[in-house]
Formats: C-alpha cells, sequence, structure tokens
C-alpha cells in the first residue's frame, strides 16, 4: 500500500540544504529568512524566491494557543519543524529554546528531521519572548557547556550551530559582546544577538565578532526595523522575520470572523481569500491526483 507521505516533497536532500546554506554564507549578501508558521507557508516562501526558512518557537507557541514563555516541547516544536522544513528546497533553521533541557538529544533530532540548522539561547529554561523585559539568562561557564555540546552532537559538519543571546538587554552591549566571544570560541557557527535596538548596536557587535551573524527583526519589539540592504551594509549575514506570516494571517482572519459574525455572510470578503485555483497551484493538486490510486490508499490507511 502506498502512502501519500512518501512522496517525494522535495528535489534536495537534507545534506545539499545544509551545504547551500554555508555556500549563500560565504557570498556575504543578506539572506532574507521569513517565517512559516505552517508547510503551505513554506512552500509560499520558496515559491517567491526567498533564501530559506525560519521556524520560530514563538510561533510554535502561539500556534498552540500559549504564550512563548519554554511551555512547549522537543517533540512538539521537532514535528512541527520537519513537517515545515520537508516542503521546501530552501534550508531551514529551528528555533530550539535553551535546547529543551538535553541539547544532545535536540540537536541530534533536529538534524535527524531534515533540519539545516537551529539556535539555543541563553536564558532560563523558564524562558521569555526575546523582546520582552524582566528576562533571566544563565551563567557564561553554565551556556559555553551547552555549546560544546551541540557542536558535538550534530553528525553534519554543515548542520549549523547557532547561538543566540539575550543578554543586550539583561547586562547590557559590553557584557553581551563578552558573551558572544566566548561564545564564538566554543564552536558557534552563527551569533544571534537578540534585542539590539538601533543601528548602533548591531553595528558594535559586527565589529567585535569573528563568526557569521544573524539579526531579528521582529515587529512590535524593541530593535528598530532595519531594511536587509541596511543591514547587509553593517555586515549581518541573515535576517529572519518570525512572527510575521503569522501576524498577517491572523489579522486577516481576525477581521473576516467578524464581517461574517456581523453579516451573517461572506460576500463582503471574497477578494481577500486565496482562491481555490490558487492553493491548488501552490499544494501541487495535479501531482498529487496523478494517479489517483495513491490519494485512495492514503485515505484507506488510517488518515482520512
Amino acid at each position: 500500500m502506498i502512502n501519500i507521505y512518501d512522496m517525494h516533497f522535495t528535489k534536495k536532500n537534507p545534506s545539499e540544504k545544509r551545504k547551500d546554506l554555508k555556500k549563500k554564507l560565504k557570498t556575504k549578501k543578506i539572506l532574507k529568512f521569513p517565517g512559516a508558521y505552517n508547510p503551505l507557508t513554506a512552500k509560499l516562501i520558496t515559491e517567491i524566491g526567498f533564501d530559506g526558512i525560519y521556524i520560530s518557537g514563538a510561533v510554535m507557541s502561539n500556534d498552540l494557543g500559549m504564550p512563548d514563555i519554554g511551555l512547549t516541547t522537543l517533540k512538539e516544536v521537532s514535528y512541527r519543524a520537519k513537517q515545515i522544513s520537508r516542503v521546501s528546497d530552501l534550508p531551514s533553521i529551528a528555533d530550539a529554546d535553551t535546547g529543551f533541557k538535553n541539547c544532545k538529544k535536540t540537536v541530534e533530532i533536529f538534524e535527524s528531521f531534515g533540519l539545516s540548522g537551529c539556535h539555543v539561547e541563553d536564558q532560563i529554561d523558564e524562558k521569555r519572548c526575546g523582546h520582552l523585559d524582566n528576562k533571566e539568562i544563565i551563567s557564561v561557564k553554565e551556556m559555553l557547556k551547552k555549546i560544546k555540546t551541540c557542536v558535538e552532537s550534530r553528525k553534519d559538519e554543515n548542520f549549523t550551530i547557532i547561538v543566540r543571546t539575550d543578554a543586550n538587554t539583561v547586562e547590557g552591549l559590553n557584557k553581551t559582546i563578552e558573551r558572544i566571544k566566548a561564545y564564538e570560541d566554543a564552536g558557534a557557527d552563527i551569533i544571534f544577538p537578540e534585542a539590539m535596538k538601533n543601528e548602533h548596536e548591531f553595528e558594535q557587535i559586527r565589529k567585535n565578532s569573528k563568526s557569521y551573524l544573524l539579526a531579528n527583526m521582529t515587529e512590535f519589539g524593541k530593535s528598530k526595523i532595519l531594511s536587509a540592504n541596511q543591514l547587509e551594509n553593517l555586515g549581518y549575514n541573515i535576517v529572519i522575520y518570525p512572527v510575521t506570516t503569522q501576524r498577517l494571517a491572523m489579522k486577516n482572519v481576525e477581521d473576516g470572523l467578524k464581517v461574517i459574525f456581523k453579516d451573517g455572510h461572506q460576500n463582503n470578503i471574497i477578494d481577500k481569500m486565496q482562491t481555490r485555483k490558487r492553493l491548488y497551484e501552490l499544494v501541487e493538486y495535479e501531482k498529487y491526483n496523478r494517479p489517483d490510486k495513491k490519494i485512495t490508499d492514503f485515505k484507506t490507511d488510517g488518515h482520512e
């Protein structure tokens, strides 16, 4: 019996995607990684022509109806990350929070699930969103141990270990730079300085770092929104837009539901919807519809 999930989603295997990411980083051009809150969004990101896909821990929490305070599990996040990453030939990087109390297992699972990399942060396990106040961070010594575990746990040397520091709003910029230098020496491939406030802070990180750098351009946070060109000129290598697609979707869903509740029909908001034709193009309906036997077997296998 043929299972539809055995059909190939992509042309590139995980190893090829990881090599692509390393190759792109060497160009020194800014790589744009929008966040995907589901696999369908990942397909759209791919079709439009972005450089990669980001899978946000905050988005995973939001999608489960929970705040981003370390409540999600490795199983929940990694499974969803696998679903998202496997539908695209683009490299995908995932948010691994603080390592889910087991950095070795975390890296092994994300790598085995086909991700191109993941990032761990230096907050305590009872973490908070990176752009909120009152965060607590662990000691440098504890974080160095985590980084070394991550580096030693990967089987593919091209699986990218990204290290995020939340020290800026806790200890200030100078201490953040000290941490970054230590994290680089411990083996971090990419440094992710969270909650930089402005160009000056982003620039100071670049001047004091020897690694590839990732910038977070989340909305409604502590960072000034800078363009990709501005970040590239500041020497950054990746920019993520972690929650943007989810925020766009939820705002439109909320507005549409209010209209239906008020009017009793959706005739006035049809023009705001993705058409059936466009949806079928995106999910490659015709490819899956040949032959129909695959669809039939999938349904009779208890997955309808």
